[in-house]
């Protein structure tokens, strides 16, 4: 980065920029297995028309421009791998517009999920997309993110019906709308959710909303084989069972998560953590035929909780098993991975998965987002030790690759970023050609977040 760029942008953003150590630091990773890349500055933007001064300024001087949310991303996605601004946009946390009537709303990037949902609250509504940390919506829609919520509601792609977007040149435009449909033109909101800010930079977001259900209960149930708890899974959505959640937890991340978040009367057994939302009679019915299935496959231990206090006790659960897994193994780092496949071949998947955790020797519990095939490892090793380091990374490889050769994704909600451009390659084919064209088009001089998502080649 030159002097003359350095006295132009602290020219026109004064204290929005800085370039002190500490800062340029806390931008260069985000959360997980991080990869870090300092960055040479550090903007903190306030409006859509300073993101688009700042990436005119960063253009003409071929500058990198990461964008920056609340740095909960686990593959890579905001090192600065190459220098340049990082592009932080949580003071963009405006929520501009609700519609009860039409269930939507529009709100800036830097917006967290908890936020909005604190503010939708009161007019009986909620944003369904719950990845577990406290994320950005804008970021969330950059790395097309998903949750527990997936299974009834989906994930951002299905939830975001319109984009305003800072290009690379620094043009503003808008994509989509409030319309749940179009047949105009190329969907260029869906090309930009899970661009992971490598085609522009995502400030504004029209968003899906839904009512908030009338009654909620979720439950738990305990297996002795994780075989069985599959396949209750499996028969429960094959019989068209209206679940808004169905986490399933090994027997080792139920260890770490009784430890961790104090969970008293489990047992460390393969359990499946459930939640259905409607009516009050409607949920009951389908908690109820939940069971009956969970007892034909040698479910035990089947338990509701419909209380506000005892729901949140059990997700908190849920959402704390990256820290559980930690808990599990004091003083080692988590290298944290994602894959997903046809629910026709996750029984399959899963079990080779875990047998091929037990040959590796490593701590690696296992946590699944079971109702659309997605779950995680969390691979715990010591980052000083290079040969452990080494069959940590070689496990999450072969997650991948065995994802994809079972017909599903090497990332069903993680993203791409640094860590998983290897297998571009294998997943995508010629397509992956066709995204390098578009990245090429949209962004020729390379200057948002180089070096991500694409595998090395044109516009990578």
């Amino acid at each position: 980065m030159n002097q003359t760029f350095q006295d132009e942008l602290a020219g026109m953003l004064g204290e929005r920029v800085s370039f002190s150590l500490p800062l340029r630091e806390q931008h260069s990773h985000g959360e997980g297995y991080t990869a870090k890349g300092m960055p040479d500055a550090v903007v903190f933007a306030e409006s859509t028309e300073q993101v688009a001064s700042v990436l005119r300024l960063c253009r003409k001087h071929l500058v990198p421009v990461v964008p920056f949310g609340a740095g909960s991303s686990l593959e890579g996605h905001v090192a600065a791998v190459r220098g340049g601004v990082s592009l932080d946009l949580t003071r963009m946390n405006g929520i501009l517009q609700v519609s009860a009537e039409a269930l939507d709303c529009r709100v800036e990037a830097g917006v967290t999920r908890e936020a909005l949902n604190a503010h939708l609250r009161a007019g009986g509504l909620f944003f369904t997309v719950d990845p577990g940390a406290d994320a950005t919506i804008g970021g969330m829609a950059a790395t097309r993110a998903s949750g527990t919520n997936a299974v009834r509601y989906g994930t951002m792609r299905e939830n975001v019906l319109g984009l305003t977007v800072v290009t690379p040149a620094g043009d503003v435009i808008r994509t989509g709308g409030r319309a749940r449909k179009s047949s105009a033109g190329l969907d260029l909101t869906r090309l930009y959710v899970g661009s992971e800010g490598t085609l522009g930079v995502i400030t504004e977001i029209q968003l899906r909303l839904q009512g908030l259900p009338e009654a909620i209960v979720a439950a738990t149930c305990q297996f002795e084989r994780f075989e069985d708890a599959v396949g209750t899974v499996t028969t429960a959505l094959q019989s068209g069972l209206r679940m808004a959640r169905i986490e399933l937890l090994d027997e080792v991340q139920m260890r770490g998560c009784i430890g961790y978040s104090r969970l008293e009367g489990f047992e460390e057994k393969p359990t499946l953590f459930l939640e259905f939302h409607g009516s009050p009679s409607g949920v009951r019915e389908d908690a109820e035929g939940m069971q009956e299935l969970a007892l034909a496959f040698n479910g035990n231990l089947f338990r509701h909780a419909e209380r506000p206090e005892e729901r949140t006790l059990l997700w908190k659960a849920r959402h704390n098993c990256y820290h559980a897994s930690k808990w599990l193994a004091p003083g080692k780092d988590n290298m944290g991975t994602d894959a997903c496949v046809p629910l026709s071949e996750f029984s399959a998947c899963i079990n080779e998965t875990k047998e091929d955790v037990r040959e590796s020797g490593l701590v690696a519990p296992l946590v699944g987002h079971v109702g659309d095939g997605n779950f995680h490892l969390g691979i715990m090793h010591d980052p000083q030790d290079a040969e452990e380091t080494a069959r940590a990374e070689a496990l999450a490889a072969r997650v991948a690759e065995r994802a994809i050769r079972y017909g599903g994704t090497c990332t069903g909600e993680h993203g791409i970023g640094l860590h998983k451009r290897r297998y571009m390659a294998a997943e995508h084919g010629a397509a992956l050609d066709v995204m390098r064209a578009i990245k090429l088009a949209l962004d020729p001089d390379n200057i948002m977040n180089p070096g991500k998502m694409l595998p090395d080649g044109p516009g990578g």
